[in-house]
């Protein structure tokens, strides 16, 4: 029996290793789409660039929080029917959250193609930020359903037992974005629409080496001829809208941020919080790589309801993401001049001094982040949607949008920089308050 119970813990482990290992690869690689166009931008167009992209980063979080919406939403309710042997009613899952994706895809198409102009001085762009931030936004909304069905086909092969495969895929699509960028921008001259064009390529990529899993033919997803349900569509939206939240929280941060810095600094204060909001990006996206990872096993032992496996595998996921805090800050606290100095190529001295200041202070929130993201992706696993939302909704809106407004009138620059601090600190007491309250 005690044998039983060590192999046991052992496969758990291994299997906890496998997944949020993968997974975390994954999503830096996912993450560098942004990070390498800010790296490039700053290096062929400066500190306005790097405003204009900031200002238009926000709608791809949103294109790709709807795409890991339908994906994990879809994923999850796969994995339940998949351990429930319902695997007709799991591949109609598959089915609609492909078309729920074309449909949401096409919307942000129409938008891309006629309203790109407001959409841009919406968000903040003025006369010397404009014209790229509308090339920017426009190239990236007319590629949103190759983005979203992007992220929908990798959340489904991932728990189709590929989570290898996943990541693969994932970095792939990276690895061209990053040479394709410097492809467009500096050989062939292409501004920011190269940034966006590289950008957008990247996930076509992504698709077409996923599609191996379904060429192989050894996997149970497959099409079905099935109608397109409210109750199926809602089951989905509801199980994933916590990824959503998660990922529009980084939009509404950056478009609150940057419409009050705007006030403050100008486009110097806008471009020193881009570069810390992109690398915030790769903080983030770790941890998201953790919660994506946890997420195939906890949604299998809900539907066994394996308890125990439940719990070991939250507390791996949440020690995990404390140590990822740590290596995160004291990294940007001990390089932070370098690390700054690679998107200030015109050496600004009052981009790098706030940017510096603001890397110092911002980062702490992380210690909390990875707390909300991984207990919020558990809940919406184990079907406790509604405490998943809350946790989501809290911190993506609710709490930091009068944060900001309020420590930024009383401490300014230092104010905002403190907003996520404050916002991840009070929604983790939040969280683990909710944690605790549930029962299976």
């Amino acid at each position: 029996m005690k044998g039983m119970v060590i192999k046991m813990k052992d496969t758990i482990l291994k299997d906890f290793l496998k997944y949020v290992s993968l997974n975390v690869l994954g999503m830096i690689g996912l993450s560098c789409y942004i990070l390498a166009d800010t790296f490039f931008v700053s290096k062929a167009l400066g500190a306005t660039g790097i405003a204009a992209l900031n200002l238009s980063i926000s709608i791809f979080s949103i294109i790709n929080g709807v795409g890991l919406m339908l994906g994990i939403g879809g994923a999850t309710r796969y994995s339940i029917l998949q351990s429930q042997q319902e695997f007709k009613r799991a591949n109609d899952v598959f089915t609609t959250s492909i078309k729920m994706g074309l449909i949401l895809g096409l919307v942000f198409l129409i938008i891309g193609l006629f309203a790109s102009d407001g959409l841009a001085i919406l968000l903040g762009a003025n006369y010397n930020t404009f014209p790229l931030t509308k090339t920017y936004l426009m190239t990236i909304l007319c590629f949103a359903p190759i983005f979203i069905l992007n992220n929908i086909i990798i959340a489904f092969v991932r728990n189709n037992h590929k989570p290898k495969l996943a990541m693969i895929a994932m970095l792939s699509g990276s690895i061209t974005n990053i040479f394709l960028d410097y492809i467009f921008m500096f050989p062939l001259d292409m501004g920011m629409f190269g940034a966006a064009f590289a950008t957008s390529l990247a996930p076509i990529i992504g698709i077409a080496v996923s599609s191996i899993h379904f060429i192989k033919g050894k996997n149970s997803l497959s099409f079905t001829r099935c109608k397109i349900t409210l109750s199926r569509m809602v089951d989905i939206v509801v199980l994933g809208l916590s990824a959503f939240i998660n990922e529009i929280s980084s939009a509404i941060t950056l478009i609150t941020f940057n419409l009050i810095i705007l006030t403050l600094e100008g486009n110097l204060g806008v471009a020193s919080y881009g570069i810390i909001a992109n690398l915030a990006l790769i903080g983030i996206a770790i941890f998201n790589g953790v919660a994506q990872g946890i997420q195939p096993l906890i949604s299998k032992g809900y539907g066994q309801r394996n308890r125990d496996l439940l719990r070991k595998v939250l507390k791996m996921a949440l020690i995990t993401s404390l140590a990822i805090a740590t290596i995160i800050y004291i990294l940007t606290f001990v390089y932070s001049d370098e690390i700054i100095g690679i998107f200030n190529s015109e050496g600004s001295i009052e981009i790098a001094r706030m940017a510096k200041v603001g890397m110092k202070i911002y980062f702490i929130g992380f210690f909390f982040a990875g707390i909300n993201i991984i207990l919020a992706t558990y809940l919406s696993a184990t079907e406790s949607a509604k405490d998943a939302f809350l946790i989501s909704i809290t911190r993506g809106c609710v709490l930091i949008v009068p944060m900001v407004l309020l420590l930024s009138k009383v401490l300014e620059m230092t104010g905002i920089w403190l907003a996520f601090v404050a916002t991840e600190g009070i929604v983790a007491i939040f969280s683990i308050y909710r944690k605790k309250g549930i029962t299976y």
